[in-house]
């Protein structure tokens, strides 16, 4: 199996937050910018990539992002605080 990510977009700093898993960073994270799949984040505008991990194995990265969608709002803000203390969107650092 190859590795995954989970990533967190928001659509403005300490607003609306998504926990997501993904195998395709770039793609997934486009699939927000534009809108394209329906549901939560389209219906509040989460396009902003504020946090992304990395992972080896997928299944790590499955394990991972249900782990952090039930952390508390707080922790969460903490983990994007503290690699991303601007809340500035990595789409440029994708390489996309």
């Amino acid at each position: 199996m190859s590795g995954g990510w989970v990533y967190i977009v928001t659509n403005k700093p300490n607003g609306v937050l998504y926990v997501g898993v993904t195998s395709d960073l770039a793609r997934r994270a486009q699939e927000h910018r534009e809108g394209l799949v329906e549901g939560f984040t389209k219906r509040y505008g989460l396009k902003r990539l504020v946090y992304a991990e990395r992972h080896e194995d997928i299944r790590g990265a499955i394990r991972r992002e249900k782990t952090v969608k039930h952390w508390a709002r707080a922790w969460k803000v903490r983990l994007i605080v503290a690699g991303n203390p601007d809340w500035d969107d990595l789409w440029d650092t994708l390489g996309s």
